[in-house]
């Protein structure tokens, strides 16, 4: 259940070669987003790491609305232990970059998450019906980014997914840019526009 620990590749850039590939080199829909700073990049996958429901409240705000109210997000509870609550599992990380993996079906009103027990099981799981979902965050030179790839199993899921991400899209951006900003600011290093 653990995360898996892969030696860390000095030749990657910004939206190269990445553990994400590994989980999923193919998908059906695909959104990234990055944020540049300035200062020591060390510290900022640590304060993404730490950052509570309080640092982000535009993200808490619209995570409620989702779950239509039916999950308290206490303000100083660390956003990543409810992330893995509600069913990603954190299946690789390095010194530059962290995964979390997770299977359900975000089309319905609770999402219908499935355990992940390993990158292994994550990789190998094609039961129709179900969107399979990986979302990177790193660092790469002096910017912090995040990439969500999903993986559709059948035609009825990619249906059914087409749909929900066509009203969800525009919020999921602006949930992951304030994410990455407030990642570099809770860091201390200063954020270039």
């Amino acid at each position: 259940m653990g995360a898996a620990r892969v030696s860390q590749d000095a030749g990657r850039t910004l939206f190269g070669v990445t553990l994400l590939d590994e989980h999923l080199p193919r998908w059906h829909h695909r959104e990234r987003h990055a944020v540049a700073f300035t200062g020591p990049p060390d510290q900022v996958l640590t304060a993404f790491d730490a950052l509570t429901w309080r640092e982000v409240p535009l993200f808490r705000v619209l995570m409620a609305i989702r779950s239509l109210g039916t999950t308290s997000r206490t303000s100083d509870r660390r956003i990543l232990t409810d992330f893995t609550g509600k069913g990603f599992a954190l299946t690789a990380q390095t010194d530059d970059e962290i995964v979390y993996a997770g299977i359900g079906r975000p089309w319905s009103p609770r999402g219908g998450m499935r355990r992940v027990e390993s990158a292994a099981s994550f990789q190998a799981f094609d039961e129709p019906g179900w969107a399979k979902m990986a979302v990177n965050f790193a660092v790469a030179g002096s910017q912090l980014s995040t990439e969500t790839r999903v993986w559709l199993t059948d035609a009825s899921a990619r249906r059914a997914f087409g749909a929900y991400w066509l009203v969800i899209r525009p919020f999921s951006g602006l949930i992951r840019r304030s994410w990455l900003t407030a990642s570099v600011r809770a860091a201390g290093v200063i954020h270039r526009g």
